[in-house]
């Protein structure tokens, strides 16, 4: 019996791993390649039907995913946990799923998840080199210190309404935020930013790590940061740093589905030694 035969509906739930660079994104758009669009058609394919794919987050243009969630529904006997094979059989170079299994259908990638986790990396050193460039923000101009940049980080904690980070164009009606982690470390010449939150807003990451490099090297002062974005001077706000720096570094559930090593922190970060 053909693996694809109509079955009783399943949902398959995914870890997604992509490099972003030449990805218009995560949610599907007419003309443009994105991540979910080339997931659905390569699923659509396997099972004969056609699929629609949810993720956990739709990260913007350019923006990398080390540990994205999604889920599917689809009527194909092929057990959920041989999807990760077959369609790495199958996605272009730039796609991975690391795990894929069943679960049961009042799971949902989006709504089931208790928070998100996002990486920003920052390569300071003067010299460019081409084997990071894809990864990181090259910011060398001047000197950043990791310390200042925590001690404006440290007082996001908890909810905050933050449209002072929100880009135009957001459907959200409201702009309350409850940030969990929020950590700046540095390896040799990288700088780490770190953001965990039950949600984001519309480029927010990308908008606050603009604003965090006039912190760290002492453009702006700890109490105008603070100032900035509990007084919602979004006009004040001009500056998002780039794409490419940014990770979906992983995304929580009140029940782990997949043991540690295939989901929690699969993004490597780069230490040089010279």
């Amino acid at each position: 019996m053909p693996e694809s035969l109509a079955s009783p509906k399943k949902r398959i739930a995914l870890v997604v791993q992509y490099i972003g660079t030449h990805f218009c994104g995560w949610q599907r758009q007419t003309a443009e390649r994105t991540v979910q669009a080339v997931l659905e058609e390569t699923i659509s394919r396997v099972v004969g039907q056609k699929i629609t794919i949810h993720g956990a987050g739709r990260t913007d243009s350019g923006v990398h995913a080390a540990g994205q969630f999604a889920h599917f529904e689809c009527d194909s006997l092929i057990p959920g946990y041989k999807w990760a094979k077959i369609l790495n059989d199958r996605l272009p170079p730039d796609i991975n799923i690391r795990g894929a299994c069943e679960v049961p259908q009042d799971w949902h990638a989006q709504f089931s998840a208790l928070w998100r986790r996002y990486r920003y990396t920052i390569y300071t050193h003067p010299t460019p080199n081409l084997f990071i460039q894809p990864y990181t923000w090259h910011y060398y101009q001047a000197p950043l210190d990791e310390t200042l940049i925590q001690a404006a980080l440290t007082p996001l904690l908890g909810e905050h309404h933050l449209a002072a980070f929100q880009r135009t164009g957001s459907k959200r009606t409201h702009a309350w935020v409850n940030v969990q982690a929020a950590e700046c470390f540095r390896r040799g010449s990288f700088i780490h930013i770190e953001i965990q939150a039950n949600g984001f807003l519309y480029g927010m990451v990308r908008l606050l790590v603009g604003m965090l490099v006039d912190v760290g090297q002492g453009k702006l002062s700890l109490a105008q940061f603070q100032d900035i974005w509990k007084n919602e001077r979004r006009h004040l706000v001009k500056y998002s740093a780039p794409a490419k720096g940014l990770c979906l570094l992983r995304v929580g559930y009140p029940e782990p589905l997949f043991p540690p090593h295939i989901w929690f922190d699969t993004q490597p970060t780069f230490l040089l030694t010279h």
